[in-house]
């Protein structure tokens, strides 16, 4: 089964109300080996957040927002990844967290997010972070207002470039005489792997449950 050359926000809705393809799907796009993986989150959780695939249509395609972290943050410094962070002690939920962590980032108001639903939950070993991932809407394209404390540069890519097979690419790499296979997403010379890469792998793989809809 083929996944929709052009999604729209009615396929994203019926493929969040199908099961969840999980870690199978995750695993896709998973550095291998990956040191320190385990099937289940820890009980309790080291730290604990959550991010969200913030879809919303820019020149009538669906996109989604990632950002290069900045050289200065605290973890995962010039990396890709989804508007995100940890959940702090106010957070009623970690749906909460992803929205409230999106408008500190690019200036998206929660008000404006309408949540679809959640995605797998996913542990990270190098951070032991347990990240709990959402997708959102908002049916306004948004003026984004990244913050320059952690936000270097935001990218706005299509979904249709994300499910297009072309732009899966494994590169190998080594690290310590250790050789690694990494998958990537390549998206306007830029790479995306890792964590971010294992979600949207799984947020793809719902999508192609339901190519029909996307018409």
């Amino acid at each position: 089964m083929s996944a929709p050359s052009h999604p729209t926000l009615c396929a994203v809705r019926a493929a969040l109300r199908l099961p969840l393809p999980g870690r199978a799907a995750q695993l896709h796009m998973a550095v291998r080996p990956r040191p320190g993986d385990r099937e289940d989150l820890p009980n309790p959780c080291p730290h604990e957040g959550a991010v969200l695939l913030l879809l919303y249509e820019r020149d009538n395609c669906l996109v989604l927002p990632l950002t290069r972290r900045t050289d200065t943050v605290e973890m995962h410094r010039g990396q890709i990844s989804l508007p995100g962070g940890a959940r702090e002690a106010g957070d009623v939920d970690f749906a909460q967290t992803a929205l409230r962590e999106t408008r500190e980032e690019l200036g998206v108001p929660e008000g404006m997010v309408e949540l679809l639903g959640p995605l797998t939950p996913l542990y990270i070993p190098p951070s032991r972070f347990c990240v709990y991932p959402y997708v959102g809407y908002t049916n306004s394209s948004p003026t984004l207002h990244p913050d320059p404390q952690e936000v270097q540069a935001i990218l706005e890519v299509p979904v249709e470039h994300l499910l297009d097979p072309h732009t899966r690419v494994v590169e190998t790499h080594v690290q310590d005489g250790q050789q690694f296979e990494v998958p990537v997403y390549r998206v306007v010379e830029q790479r995306v792997w890792g964590a971010t890469a294992m979600i949207l792998a799984e947020f793809l793989a719902l999508l192609d449950t339901t190519p029909s809809l996307a018409l």
